[in-house]
């Protein structure tokens, strides 16, 4: 054979009919057997990557919600590479059922992969890259993080790249090689973290009571929210415009945002009622004076003579 492919094609109706009934059935059952093995797989290690999660979660005491986003990106992309696997010996099974010399075809396939490997260096570590950030639980489908200088909420993640999705609405497609740095903002806990600006000529004590005060009051309704009351925890800042108030407090992942949105405006509605002064910028506009009118100005030019005409 000389490492030559060898493909016998049936040339008549007679000819396909009993190739059908020799290798045809075992094409189908190797097809089912394939369905089968991929949803008995799918079941026993999904189950069992589930049990042992949830076993960690209650150990370390983390979210379980967290937790089930986290398995069930890593189930999705073990999928994903099981079906890859599938497919390839389904694809092997019937070409040897189709009289194709496999071992050729295997013998060619490695020189071609090798070629592309050197070709598809990033490719590779795109998916080494990808698999550390799943095994690792870096983040999951849902969290809110920042990669690759990119914000935005996580939609999908595979081997190869990282899907977010900002505020816009815009879709960032991002290859995990370009992660080398990846925040999770709503990883176990998420933290209230504001500053309140305050005039030079405002009583510090005062203020930070009035802050504190609608602090807890927020805390208490919405207390399923927060895991810590926020208060202020130091003069952050004596800028240009007035002081800086530095304001902290833990609270359920994704919730930072609504309740700093919320602080705000309650802080904000009650610096007006006591009286307390936000800083903002004035523009006073200083508009030059009218020059007086010049004396004989007006009138010279009005009431000189005309010359008699010839």
């Amino acid at each position: 054979m000389n490492g030559e492919l060898i493909f016998l094609v049936p040339t008549t109706v007679v000819a396909w009919g009993d190739w059908f009934r020799e290798n045809g059935l075992v094409i189908a059952g190797v097809i089912a057997a394939l369905v089968v093995l991929r949803y008995v797989v799918q079941r026993v290690v999904s189950r069992v990557i589930r049990s042992a999660a949830l076993r960690a979660a209650r150990t370390r005491a983390e979210d379980p919600e967290v937790v089930k986003r986290r398995v069930d990106t890593l189930l999705a992309t073990l999928g994903w590479l099981f079906n890859i696997f599938l497919a390839l010996l389904g694809a092997v099974i019937v070409l040897d059922q189709l009289g194709v010399q496999v071992s050729a075809l295997v013998a060619g396939v490695g020189v071609a992969g090798l070629a592309v490997g050197l070709a598809a260096q990033t490719l590779i570590k795109d998916v080494i890259n990808g698999l550390f950030i799943l095994v690792e639980g870096q983040y999951a489908v849902g969290d809110v993080v920042r990669v690759a200088g990119v914000s935005g909420q996580v939609v999908e993640i595979t081997p190869r790249r990282t899907v977010l999705r900002d505020l816009d609405g815009n879709v960032h497609i991002i290859p995990n090689s370009a992660i080398t740095v990846a925040t999770n903002m709503t990883s176990g806990f998420s933290r209230v973290n504001l500053n309140v600006l305050v005039a030079y000529e405002e009583d510090l004590s005062r203020v930070i009571q009035v802050i504190n005060e609608e602090c807890e009051r927020l805390a208490a309704d919405r207390a399923d929210d927060f895991l810590s009351t926020p208060a202020v925890v130091r003069v952050d800042r004596l800028a240009e415009d007035g002081v800086e108030l530095k304001v902290v407090g833990d609270v359920k992942a994704f919730k930072q945002w609504e309740l700093m949105g919320e602080l705000r405006r309650r802080v904000k509605e009650r610096f007006d009622r006591e009286g307390i002064e936000i800083p903002y910028r004035h523009e006073v506009q200083v508009l030059p004076r009218p020059r007086p009118p010049q004396p004989g100005a007006s009138g010279g030019a009005a009431g000189a003579e005309t010359s008699p005409r010839n």
